[in-house]
C-alpha cells in the first residue's frame, strides 16, 4: 500500500515513522522545499510542488498512491485545498492531519486577527519591541507601514529575505523551545509584544507561556479556511490507524 503524506511539520515526520514500522506499507513524504536543511522523515521523500491540484492529481496516478495524507502546517492553505481536488479526481482516500490550535488562558492577553497585514496594523498600539515568530516568509507585512519605530526580533529556521523590517535582528534556531529559553529570550531583548500564528502544538507553546507570566502582549494570527468534508485526525497515531483500517 503506496501511501503520500504531504508534510513538513513534527507530526507528518512521526507519521513517517510509525507507518516505516507497517508491514507492507511504501511512506512517501513529500516536503515543499521552503527549508534549506529539512528534518528528513524515514522512507522515500520528494522535495517541491506539484503544480496546482493538476499536478497532485497526475502524481498520484502515476505512483499508484492507494491514500494520502494532508499533515502540513495549518497555514499551508493552498496544499490542502489542491489536496482535497486532486483525492476526489483521483478517489484517492484523503485525510487530514492537523494539530489543536492554542486555547487562551486565564492571564493571557492575546489580540486575534486574521492575516499579518491586520497585525502589523495592531502592533504600534501595543509595543515597540517586537518578538516576530511568525517564521521568514511573510516578514513584507512588518516592512514600512509606519513602523519604522518599532524593533523585531524575528526568529525563523533560515535567513529571511527582503522586505524585512527597517529595524530587526534575526535569530536562526529550530524549536522545540523550552520555557526558561523563552523567559530569558524576552527579558534579554525587552520584548512588549509577540506576534505568532496560531500553529498549535507543544513546539513552540512555551513562548506563549513566558509571555503571560510577563504580561506581555500577543497578536495572534487565525488559522485560514480549510477545505470541508475532509476526515480530520489530531495524531500521528490516529492516521496510522486510518490506513490501517483502509487496507482492512
Amino acid at each position: 500500500m503506496h501511501v503520500l503524506i504531504l508534510g513538513g511539520t513534527t507530526e507528518a515526520r512521526r507519521l513517517a515513522e510509525l507507518l516505516a514500522g507497517v508491514a507492507g506499507t511504501r511512506v512517501t513524504s513529500s516536503l515543499a522545499g521552503r527549508v534549506a536543511a529539512p528534518r528528513l522523515p524515514p522512507g522515500e521523500v520528494r522535495v517541491g510542488g506539484f503544480g496546482g491540484a493538476g499536478g497532485l492529481a497526475d502524481w498520484l496516478r502515476e505512483h499508484r498512491v492507494d491514500a494520502l495524507i494532508d499533515a502540513t502546517h495549518p497555514f499551508a492553505g493552498t496544499i490542502s485545498f489542491n489536496a482535497a481536488a486532486a483525492a476526489a479526481a483521483t478517489h484517492v482516500p484523503l485525510l487530514a492531519l492537523r494539530r489543536s490550535g492554542w486555547v487562551a488562558e486565564p492571564g493571557d492577553d492575546w489580540h486575534m486577527v486574521d492575516s499579518l497585514d491586520q497585525a502589523a496594523r495592531v502592533l504600534p498600539a501595543l509595543g515597540e519591541r517586537v518578538f516576530l515568530t511568525t517564521g521568514r516568509m511573510g516578514l513584507a507585512a512588518f516592512a514600512g507601514r509606519g513602523l519604522d519605530r518599532l524593533w523585531f526580533l524575528v526568529r525563523s529556521v533560515d535567513a529571511p529575505e527582503p522586505p524585512c523590517p527597517a529595524r530587526m535582528e534575526v535569530l536562526l534556531d529550530r524549536g522545540p523551545f523550552s520555557l526558561d529559553g523563552e523567559r530569558e529570550l524576552l527579558r534579554r531583548h525587552r520584548i512588549d509584544v509577540v506576534v505568532t500564528k496560531d500553529s498549535g502544538g507543544a513546539a513552540t507553546s512555551p513562548k506563549l507561556v513566558a509571555a503571560r507570566e510577563a504580561g506581555v502582549p500577543v497578536v495572534v494570527v487565525r488559522r485560514p479556511a480549510h477545505p470541508g468534508g475532509v476526515a480530520v485526525v489530531g495524531r500521528p497515531e490516529a492516521a496510522v490507524d486510518w490506513v490501517r483500517l483502509l487496507r482492512g
